[in-house]
């Protein structure tokens, strides 16, 4: 067996050597936590992910890509004495693993520390000289435990470990050290949350277009105020990165308000999506994948900043009507469901469109005037539809017309218009091009 010990750093949250674990899940399913440490089995990973040395810094950069402070780490035939190393990492890095594992001090091993005092007085100060003491005795003195965990950090006893298993949604929460009254100040706390999400969805192999924060108020809040709130977070697109994730869920923070003191927070995101990895690339780095999420972050923040009726996107609809073709909601729109396939207008939509449409004069030649005389780029494109909803049967001719003063228009001409509602020009600007 070849095992690998990783801990983290002393000042690292508690909830992190959980997240930690979970990120060893994603390089092999034989993980367990003892102790302090994570314990991950390896040695049927290492020829897929080309030896000890890469699995190593894969899981170092994993851990960094999720915001984890990883501290010590070391190598074993078994779990026990992958810890032992771990906890004494000025212990020679070469030789044989017993060799190794006798110049180790007791606290290396926690049976023996729970026995330091006693077996200082015997004058033994490393597991070597434990391992030399005459085992009878020393079993009827300190109890077969001892003798247990020696043996089994030496490999002379086999190790039962509980493997550790990913939960089918995730769902952390965390108690505050102290009452919070201010919105912001929960993303201190809510960064240890999202480090153990991110490191969850590594080993899922996914992500999340959104998420839940929800807090606890304070027992002693007035009898007005609500037991709890929350708030959703979504995103452009399926995503796992902690930095994107911290500075959304920073900008909803800030414009919250708490309606008392909060005690406890927790974290959830009940829909993972398989998230898409993509090929390394000749050059470092991608400039196409980079300016993507770039984009979707900034849309992101500025639709939190500006208010979700701001900034919007678009999407077709299957309809007849060419002004009912496509559809605008608030960005980030939700994830479509399962439909088929939307067919395509017929020509360039507009990005905005005229509501009610604004009637036009026309010319001598009976062209339309809008900011002075226009252009014809395409047309006509015509319609004649809408006969079975309340808006009536829609007889148009549809064109793109170039202004020297207002760009691109989306005009149409009412080929046979209500003589009770005949305008003096049957010419309508319906759009305008971004």
């Amino acid at each position: 067996m070849r095992w690998l010990a990783l801990c983290c750093t002393p000042e690292a949250p508690v909830g992190d050597a959980d997240a930690l674990a979970w990120l060893a899940l994603s390089f092999t399913p034989r993980v367990t936590r003892l102790e302090e440490a994570v314990l991950a089995e390896v040695s049927a990973s290492l020829r897929l992910f080309r030896g000890a040395r890469a699995l190593r810094l894969r899981l170092q950069a994993g851990a960094a890509q999720a915001g984890l402070a990883l501290g010590a780490t070391a190598w074993a035939p078994t779990a026990l004495g992958a810890l032992a190393l771990a906890r004494c990492p000025e212990a020679p890095p070469r030789g044989p693993f017993t060799e190794r594992l006798d110049a180790l001090p007791l606290h290396a091993l926690s049976a023996a520390q729970a026995h330091h005092a006693m077996l200082a007085r015997l004058g033994c100060r490393s597991l070597g000289e434990l391992r030399r003491l005459p085992r009878a005795p020393l079993a009827r003195r300190f109890g077969p435990g001892l003798l247990t965990a020696l043996d089994q950090a030496y490999g002379d006893l086999p190790e039962a470990h509980d493997w550790l298993t990913l939960p089918d949604r995730f769902e952390a929460r965390l108690e505050l050290p102290w009452r919070v009254e201010h919105a912001p100040v929960l993303l201190n706390f809510a960064e240890t949350l999202l480090r153990q999400l991110c490191a969850f969805l590594s080993a899922r192999h996914a992500g999340v277009r959104a998420l839940r924060l929800a807090w606890q108020h304070d027992a002693m809040r007035a009898r007005d105020v609500a037991g709890s709130g929350e708030l959703t977070v979504a995103t452009a697109d399926t995503t796992r990165d902690l930095t994107r994730l911290t500075r959304l869920l920073g900008e909803h923070l800030a414009r919250t308000t708490l309606a008392a003191p909060a005690g406890e927070i927790s974290l959830s995101a009940e829909q993972l999506l398989p998230l898409q990895e993509l090929s390394g690339g000749l050059l470092p780095g991608s400039a196409d994948e980079q300016e993507h999420t770039t984009t979707h972050a900034l849309l992101e923040r500025l639709s939190v900043r500006l208010g979700p009726a701001h900034v919007r996107q678009g999407r077709l609809r299957e309809d007849h009507r060419l002004d009912r073709m496509q559809d605008w909601q608030p960005w980030p729109c939700p994830p479509a469901p399962a439909a088929p396939a939307v067919r395509p207008p017929p020509g360039p939509q507009p990005t905005w469109l005229v509501d009610p449409p604004l009637p036009l004069r026309c010319d001598a030649r009976e062209q339309p005037l809008f900011a002075g005389p226009l252009t014809r780029i395409s047309g006509p494109h015509r319609i004649e539809t809408g006969w079975w909803q309340g808006g009536g049967l829609q007889t148009r001719d549809y064109f793109v017309y170039r202004s020297a003063a207002r760009g691109l228009l989306w005009v149409y001409h009412e080929r046979f218009p209500d003589p009770a509602t005949a305008r003096a020009s049957g010419w309508f600007l319906h759009g305008v091009f971004a």
